[in-house]
């Protein structure tokens, strides 16, 4: 009875013996510029591990892949745990999705379960007390944000200036901006380096060398606490490891360095209500105003230009210019608006104007009110008002006034007639048509009209015949039909190319459609092994077919898995060539 009892506790223990593979991480949350660790790991030993695609997934493999074995026996019991385990730094923020490894265990395919790993922005890291001081690079790398100003006025400008830190005894051989810095409630304008430069400097009490990398100027567009996002980059470079040798000469090897300039906070201030004009437009600087009329003295119907223009330092795109008054028999057209303006890291300086067309009704003086333009004046702190003086024109007599110098009949009244000048530009020549005309009957377009409709009867006897050929041949025109809809749902992909979850189900669709068309099959039948069997069948290239159903595959999961613009612009272009490659050889 012992006997039965062990065979049946060892029989139980196999039944209850299960195959696991499992991929784990060390954490689910991590900064930009953090690394995670993934184990996939299982309980018996296996073939074929394939990882994911890490790159497509947004990671970046710096460390692995490592493989580790161990196996124990306890009170008779084997057990066995194989892993391979990965060191991964994000490429993007967001929800990241690391797909599914597979592995073949005893001749069966066995995956494991996608894992979604949240990426926030850069946080700030402390050494690490387990990394060699030769190697490590926390305290020899620095990447800093120079902020000019940290409290300024709504439209004050600031500067951002961005400077990369390293010791001399550390080396950089490339960088990549992995996560621009967004102001959101400022303008901003970046201001182009040609050529980087490095120069020393003084940081944190030490000589440093360091390379200017951005430079942006930013105007604040309300009050408030404003944050500017960090600036991150990925870093390769060359350090120092172990000691120097014999000859003094110390081994460099390569190491990777992520760094942030971390997120800073801008305390605006709002400008003051006191003394603010009611016409205040937002001006904040040091300017000049002007008004300047072409002329003032002109004959009735001719034109002339105002010019409306500021000149000086400040926010001068963010701002309008005051509009001119004028009276009702000036007749004044929009303006022509023109700006010359330069943005150094002081801020923009230069002009903006608006040029008025202006042309008179009627003759006679008609004055231009005084035109009010107000700044905020950053160095002294208060509104000024530069007022423009009135400008008077002066409309003389022109051509189409009669001549006022004449002589009357004794005895007559003596009359001015004047030709309205709204008028002068009607068209005066004219070209005249008689008024009796061929008639149409008997014409050549008579004749014409009258034998086209014998000519069009052979071509519609032609088209009809075509027409009951076409719609006896069933099976052809459900492939023309399935293949124009193909080709609908593909160029719907195109127009979904921005929407990522539209683009893929319309692709998948697409793709679907064309197989229907090609191979004559339903969507019941549409398995995997189905479709690479008649592909194959009918001479498809074998590469081709298995890039269709990689494709096909990768459809679905796309769907809920983040994907760059210009990942769905790749699987775009890559479903146009197989569905090209499959049209010729399936022709």
């Amino acid at each position: 009875m012992k006997r039965y009892l062990i065979l049946f506790l060892i029989a139980t223990n196999a039944l209850l013996a299960q195959v696991k593979f499992e991929a784990n991480v060390s954490k689910n949350t991590l900064g930009l510029n953090e690394r995670v660790r993934i184990d996939f790991s299982m309980n018996e030993d296996g073939d074929n591990f394939v990882p994911p695609n890490f790159e497509a997934c947004g990671f970046r493999v710096v460390g692995g892949p490592s493989q580790s074995i161990s196996q124990s026996w306890i009170n008779g019991r084997s057990s066995f745990q194989k892993s391979y385990t990965y060191i991964l730094l994000p490429l993007q923020k967001g929800n990241l999705l690391i797909r599914q490894a597979s592995i073949e265990i005893n001749g069966q395919i066995y995956k494991t379960l996608p894992i979604k790993i949240n990426v926030t922005n850069a946080v700030q890291q402390p050494n690490d007390p387990n990394e060699p001081a030769a190697v490590r690079t926390d305290d020899n790398l620095y990447l800093v944000a120079d902020i000019s100003k940290t409290n300024p006025y709504v439209n004050e400008p600031i500067t951002v200036v961005y400077k990369l830190y390293f010791s001399y005894n550390i080396g950089i051989t490339n960088w990549r901006e992995l996560n621009k810095p967004k102001y959101n409630d400022f303008w901003s304008q970046n201001i182009d380096i040609k050529q980087l430069v490095a120069e020393e400097g003084m940081f944190k009490g030490q000589r440093y060398r360091y390379v200017v990398l951005r430079k942006t100027v930013l105007y604040p567009q309300k009050s408030g606490k404003l944050e500017i996002e960090p600036l991150t980059l990925d870093i390769d470079c060359q350090v120092p490891r172990g000691r120097p040798n014999f000859f003094g000469q110390v081994q460099l090897v390569e190491d990777s360095k992520r760094v942030s300039a971390g997120s800073n906070v801008i305390n605006v201030k709002a400008l003051p209500e006191t003394g603010k004009p009611i016409d205040f437009s937002g001006a904040v600087g040091r300017f000049n105003f002007k008004v300047t009329p072409s002329r003032t003295g002109l004959k009735f119907g001719e034109s002339l230009d105002l010019d409306v223009s500021v000149t000086g330092t400040g926010n001068l795109k963010l701002f309008s210019l005051p509009k001119p008054v004028v009276p009702s028999n000036l007749e004044m057209y929009d303006p022509q608006h023109s700006e010359k303006v330069t943005t150094p890291l002081s801020g923009m300086t230069g002009s903006i104007a608006d040029k008025y067309t202006i042309i008179p009704q009627s003759k006679g003086n008609f004055p231009i009110k005084p035109l009010h333009f107000t700044y905020f004046d950053l160095g002294t702190g208060s509104y000024k008002t530069i007022t423009s003086p009135e400008i008077m024109l002066n409309v003389i007599d022109g051509p189409g006034i009669a001549n006022s110098g004449s002589t009357t009949p004794l005895g007559a009244s003596k009359v001015a007639v004047t030709v309205n000048k709204a008028f002068a530009y009607v068209k005066q020549k004219t070209t005249l048509q008689p008024i009796k005309s061929d008639d149409f009957l008997g014409s050549g377009l008579f004749y014409s009209l009258m034998i086209l409709p014998f000519l069009g009867i052979p071509a519609l006897i032609i088209f009809r015949k075509r027409k009951e050929t076409e719609d006896a041949d069933v099976i052809g025109n459900k492939k023309r039909k399935t293949n124009a809809l193909a080709k609908k749902y593909l160029s719907e992909a195109q127009k979904q190319i921005q929407h990522k979850e539209p683009f893929y189900i319309a692709l998948e669709k697409a793709m679907h459609n064309f197989l229907k068309a090609k191979l004559s099959i339903e969507t019941s039948e549409m398995s995997k092994d189905k479709i690479s069997e008649i592909l194959l069948m009918r001479n498809a290239d074998a590469a081709t077919v298995k890039e269709f159903i990689i494709l096909t595959e990768s459809c679905e999961l796309a769907r809920y898995a983040p994907s760059t613009s210009v990942a769905i612009q790749q699987d775009y272009d890559k479903a146009v060539e197989i569905i090209s490659s499959l049209e010729k050889q399936l022709a």
